[in-house]
C-alpha cells in the first residue's frame, strides 16, 4: 500500500522553493520521472530516495512515514464505511489528507474507533437485553411493577365509593411498588455503568497494537534484560532452565499424562502452580513448548519489574490492555533469551531466513521462529521487515503483528485468497506466494500450519495456521524468493486486505459485498437467471 511519499516530496520541494526541474537534475533522473513520484503514481525507494531526502535536507524517514502508512489503512477502512461511503472518499483520499493534514486524519480515526465502540456496545447492550436471564429478570420485575401500579391508579381513579382502609392499602401498594422499581432500575443502570467503565474509545487490542507499533515491535530494555539472564543461566536449554528455576526460585517441574487446570480451572499443556512453586507440562507438550514457557517463567519471577514497567506506555490506558501487553512482553522476553539478536540475526541473514532450519537450530517452533524474525528491528542491525499473522481453522484472525504499508486485519477474516487459509490445505508444509494489491503493492506471503501434540486418543488437536509477509523487494534476501521471477507481476495473485475493504469487484472469490465509496449495496452476485 503505497505512502504519501510522492505528495511530501512536492509539499518539501515547494517549501525551499527548488523547482521540479531543478530537484530532478539534482537527483539525477528526468523530470517527467520525478512528475510521476510526485503525483505518487511510482514507487521510490533505495538509493533515490536517499538521494531526494538529501538534496530536501530531510531525513528518510519523514519521507516514508511507516506510522503514516497504518493512518492511511485506518482512514480506508473508514471511508469505506457505509456511513460515509456516499462522500467519495477512498484510498486517494486517505493519502492527500494524511500528507496535507495529518493532525485532521489522525483526528478523525479517533473519532471512527470511538463511533465504531460505541456501535459495539449499542450492539451488546441490545442482545444482552434480549438473551441475558438477568437483564430480562430485572425487566420482568420492572413490567409488573409498571402493571401492579398501573392497576392500583386504575381502581383508585374508577372506583370513587372505596373505603379508606381499601384506598390506603392501594395507595400502599403503588408506594411498595414504585419503591421496588426504583430499585430494580438503578441495578439495572448501575450494571450498565460498570460495564460502561470498563469499555474505553479504543479497544484493549487496539492500545496493545499502538504500542508495539510506535515501538517498532523492538524493545532495547527487554533485549538487555534477556542478555542478563542468559547470562545467568549460560548454556540456554532446558536442562539448564529447569536447574536455573530450581536454584534461584525453589520452582520444581512436573510432567503428567493427566490433564490438569490452572488456577482459573482452564484446561491446557502447561501451568504454573504459584503455591507449590511448580510448573507442570503435560506429556504431549513439545520440547519447543517446554523451553519456551520454562524460559518465560523464568522471567516473570526475575525481571517482573522491567516487563511491568514497559506497559506504563501511555497507549495502554486500560488495565485489560496493560494485563494483554504484559503476557506480551513476558513472552517478547522469552524470545529474546531462546533467540539472542546478534547470534540470531547472523544466522537468519547466513540461512537466508529458512524458517525450518532456523527452529532446528534454537530446538523451536515454526510460530516461535516467526514472532522472533518480526522483533528483529533494531535500528543499527534490522533484518527483513516481516508482519505476522495467525489464524484459527475457522478463517478468524487470532493474532498479528503490522508490517507498515500493509493492511493486515486485526479482527475478522481475511482475503480467502491469502496464502495462511492456502496453509490449510497442505498441513505442516509452507505455502509461498507473490500477492499484488490493487494499489499496485506487492508482497511476498509465507505460511505453514501447526497443531500441538494430541494428548491422547479422545484429543483434537486443531490446527492452526501462521503468516509472515515481507515486501517483495525483500523477496531475494530470504531462500524463499528461489525460483521466483520478482521483477515479473503477471504471476503475481490479485487480493486484497479482506473482502469488505477490497475494490475488486469482479474477484470470483468475493464473499462479502464491498464497501467502496459510490457503490451500491447488493447481492454479493448477481443470480445466474435474470428474474422475469
Amino acid at each position: 500500500m503505497r505512502g504519501p511519499i510522492g505528495i511530501k516530496i512536492s509539499s518539501r520541494r515547494k517549501a525551499l522553493t527548488i523547482s521540479q526541474a531543478e530537484l530532478a537534475r539534482r537527483a539525477g533522473i528526468s523530470a517527467s520521472y520525478l512528475n510521476l513520484i510526485e503525483a505518487n503514481k511510482r514507487d521510490v525507494g533505495g538509493a533515490l530516495l536517499k538521494r531526494l531526502a538529501g538534496e530536501l535536507a530531510i531525513e528518510v524517514g519523514e519521507l516514508t512515514g511507516d506510522s503514516e502508512h497504518r493512518l492511511i489503512a485506518e482512514l480506508e477502512e473508514v471511508f469505506a464505511d457505509p456511513v460515509l461511503a456516499n462522500l467519495g472518499l477512498g484510498s486517494g483520499g486517505a493519502r492527500e489528507l494524511v500528507a496535507r493534514q495529518p493532525m485532521a486524519a489522525a483526528a478523525l480515526a479517533q473519532l471512527y474507533r470511538a463511533y465504531a465502540a460505541a456501535v459495539a456496545s449499542a450492539d451488546d447492550y441490545a442482545q444482552r437485553l434480549r438473551a441475558d436471564p438477568l437483564f430480562a429478570q430485572l425487566l420482568h420485575r420492572i413490567v409488573s411493577g409498571i402493571t401492579a401500579v398501573r392497576s392500583s391508579a386504575e381502581i383508585l381513579e374508577d372506583v370513587p365509593d372505596l373505603a379508606a382502609e381499601e384506598r390506603r392499602r392501594f395507595h400502599a401498594t403503588i408506594t411498595r411498588e414504585a419503591k421496588a422499581m426504583t430499585e430494580v432500575a438503578h441495578g439495572l443502570i448501575g450494571q450498565f455503568d460498570r460495564e460502561a467503565e470498563g469499555r474505553r474509545v479504543v479497544s484493549p487490542v487496539r492500545e496493545l497494537d499502538d504500542m508495539i507499533f510506535r515501538n517498532d515491535n523492538y524493545f532495547p530494555r527487554l533485549e538487555a534484560v534477556a542478555e542478563t539472564l542468559r547470562g545467568e543461566i549460560g548454556t540456554l536449554n532446558e536442562g539448564t532452565l529447569i536447574d536455573a528455576l530450581e536454584a534461584r526460585f525453589g520452582v520444581s517441574v512436573r510432567r503428567s499424562a493427566g490433564r490438569e487446570v490452572d488456577a482459573r480451572g482452564f484446561p491446557g499443556q502447561y501451568h504454573f502452580n504459584t503455591v507449590r512453586r511448580e510448573m507442570w507440562f503435560q506429556t504431549s507438550a513439545m520440547a519447543a513448548t517446554r523451553q519456551f514457557q520454562l524460559s518465560r517463567l523464568y522471567a516473570e519471577l526475575a525481571v517482573r519489574d522491567a516487563i511491568e514497567a514497559e506497559t506504563e506506555a501511555p497507549e495502554l490506558r486500560s488495565p485489560t490492555a496493560q494485563r494483554l501487553a504484559y503476557r506480551a512482553l513476558a513472552s517478547y522476553v522469552a524470545g529474546a533469551m531462546v533467540f539472542p539478536y546478534e547470534r540470531f540475526l547472523g544466522d537468519a541473514e547466513e540461512l537466508r531466513y529458512d524458517i525450518e532450519a532456523l527452529r532446528q537450530s534454537y530446538t523451536a517452533s515454526f510460530e516461535q521462529v516467526a514472532h522472533r524474525l518480526v522483533t528483529l528491528r533494531r535500528p543499527d542491525a534490522p533484518g527483513v521487515p516481516f508482519g505476522f499473522l495467525r489464524s484459527d481453522p475457522a478463517g478468524r484472525l487470532t493474532k498479528h503483528f503490522p508490517l507498515p504499508g500493509l493492511l493486515l486485519p486485526n479482527s475478522g477474516h481475511a482475503c480467502p485468497l491469502w496464502a495462511i487459509y492456502n496453509a490449510f490445505r497442505t498441513p505442516e508444509q509452507l505455502v509461498r506466494q507473490v500477492v499484488q494489491f490493487s494499489d499496485g503493492s506487492r508482497y511476498l506471503f509465507l505460511a505453514r500450519t501447526a497443531a500441538r501434540r494430541a494428548a491422547n486418543f479422545s484429543d483434537r488437536a486443531i490446527h492452526i495456521s501462521v503468516m509472515l509477509a515481507c515486501d517483495v523487494l525483500h523477496a531475494d534476501r530470504t531462500v524463499y524468493g528461489v525460483g521466483l521471477d520478482l521483477g515479473d507481476s503477471e504471476a503475481d495473485v490479485p487480493v486484497g486486505p479482506a473482502c469488505r475493504l477490497c475494490t475488486r469487484r469482479d474477484c470470483p472469490e468475493r464473499q462479502e459485498e464491498a464497501l467502496t465509496p459510490g457503490s451500491e449495496q447488493g447481492a454479493v452476485r448477481a443470480p445466474l437467471v435474470p428474474r422475469i
